[in-house]
């Protein structure tokens, strides 16, 4: 289980509108309830969201960092880790 830190839950309030068409948290309580319920995964570096997406199953193959980093689920975080979240 990961502890999501308030850039974590901000950077998710701020941006959740790439992933979802409605807001599903409004403060920074309901982000962490909702990372929570859904499992999102921090990584602290794009190597390992691409490890993180290949053990998920995703094909990510012939995908620039680019790509990988502007995914809808991909949430890149000013101190350079990357919040992932699967609707």
């Amino acid at each position: 289980m990961y502890e999501y830190d308030e850039e974590c839950l901000k950077t998710f309030l701020k941006k959740q509108g790439q992933l979802f068409d409605e807001p599903v948290a409004e403060t920074l309580e309901e982000a962490e309830a909702f990372l929570e319920d859904c499992m999102a995964v921090i990584a602290d570096s794009l190597d390992e969201v691409k490890s993180y997406l290949e053990e998920e199953g995703m094909d990510i193959d012939g995908m620039s960092a680019d790509e990988i980093e502007d995914a809808s689920e991909i949430f890149p975080l000013p101190d350079g880790r990357y919040l992932i979240v699967e609707g």
